[in-house]
């Protein structure tokens, strides 16, 4: 039996800059860093505002490739457009695996693993090899859960090269002027494109939309991502790559029994399946790696320690983000699919600092007033309605 000081389930996002925090902290530590897929961080791309991290946040990240824009971004709405002024940056899933491969200890690595069960002290591999940890910290995804509450983000993205410049300076967060359609039937849904210019010659393009229904026609979606193309003058361009998803968007329910439901005793939930995303987003690139770097700090503890250590984090995550739950609550319950819209148009319309701390998750008190306290482009009886409501649960059985 192989004895380690540290097991790490789930090479993602939060389970990769996990590792790297404590190959950084705590180089001593004989941990391992456990992936059931050939890479780490699957097939992603993520992008985040350069004022999410702070300055510690930003040197965990700097060893991985990112492209930045700091000439700011566009957001586009049927009667409201707008340039702001913040920094962007995104990382490619590819890069992360790249640099994480170079950078960990070839011996913490464990690729193309498949774990069979795991408790506070063992992982038991899928080959039947059992290991001995001194601690065990669960990085995996989020999981559908009837005890929570809300709606999906659906997407697909596609990566484009072109055969010469495309001209477009600045990435578009979210062009909302485009057709609200969801993509079943003749239903509206909150939906934007994002644009990324990773390139003279490349773009990244992402039809996103946010609807109670768990469906993605990732066809239909394709179609519409070339339909845009077209639309702002582009030739037709070679695709690189693709990826898809369907996140939560989570606007109540228990989140104390969501954990109950399939946390382990001992064991720690650090990931997104613990609790750490943004409600409304469903970013994590700021929580992923701020958990890193506490947990890095705490290597010392036992597994029993780590996993109370962690779960006050989550806990006390799940009260400071009630703010995006209840904004959640009042774009699926207080309006029609189609004029959902105007919630996202009249929120970019406050300062460009209640912008960025509410997309790193650190919306103030001040925030909150002033984002529940100005005229909402609904009914103030929809509204109060849509705050105390209940969401649908966000299982696959209740939402398929």
């Amino acid at each position: 039996m192989r004895k380690i000081d540290l097991a790490i389930v789930g090479g993602g996002l939060a389970g990769g800059l996990l590792a790297l925090a404590l190959h950084r902290a705590r180089p001593d530590l004989n941990f391992l860093l456990i992936e059931a897929g050939k890479t780490f961080g699957g097939h992603h791309r993520w992008s985040w505002f350069e004022s999410d991290l702070t300055p510690a946040g930003k040197e965990l990240l700097a060893p991985f490739p990112q492209v930045k824009w700091t000439s700011g971004y566009h957001v586009a709405f049927p009667g409201y457009k707008r340039k702001m002024h913040a920094n962007y940056c995104s990382l490619s899933s590819k890069d992360f695996d790249k640099t994480l491969r170079e950078t960990l200890p070839l011996e913490t690595q464990s690729l193309g693993t498949r774990v069979k069960n795991f408790d506070s002290s063992s992982v038991t591999l899928a080959d039947g090899e059992r290991l001995e940890a001194g601690a065990v910290i669960d990085c995996r995804n989020i999981i559908a859960s009837k005890h929570l509450e809300g709606g999906w983000q659906i997407f697909v993205g596609r990566h484009f090269k072109y055969k010469k410049p495309h001209g477009i300076k600045n990435p578009i967060i979210m062009d909302a002027s485009v057709t609200q359609h969801a993509p079943s039937g003749n239903r509206s849904a909150y939906r934007f494109m994002y644009v990324l210019p990773l390139a003279d010659d490349e773009l990244f393009f992402e039809d996103t939309y946010y609807d109670e229904e768990r469906a993605l026609d990732e066809n239909l979606l394709k179609y519409r991502i070339d339909q845009y193309n077209q639309q702002i003058g582009l030739e037709e361009g070679t695709e690189i790559s693709r990826e898809k998803g369907i996140l939560p968007v989570i606007t109540g329910g228990d989140f104390k029994a969501y954990l109950s439901s399939f946390e382990k005793q001992g064991v720690a939930m650090a990931g997104a399946r613990g609790g750490f995303n943004h409600p409304l987003t469903s970013f994590t690139m700021p929580f992923a790696v701020s958990n890193a770097l506490a947990i890095a700090g705490k290597a010392n503890l036992t597994g029993e320690e780590l996993a109370k250590f962690v779960k006050t984090r989550a806990l006390r995550h799940w009260r400071k983000t009630s703010i995006y739950r209840a904004l959640g609550r009042m774009l699926f319950k207080a309006t029609e699919p189609e004029r959902r819209v105007g919630i996202f148009e009249m929120f970019y319309k406050n300062s460009q600092e209640l912008i960025e701390r509410f997309y790193a998750g650190q919306t103030t008190m001040m925030d909150r007033m002033h984002i529940l306290t100005g005229k909402p482009p609904v009914s103030i009886a929809r509204a109060v309605r849509a705050l105390v409501s209940k969401g649908k649960p966000l299982s696959k059985e209740n939402s398929e």
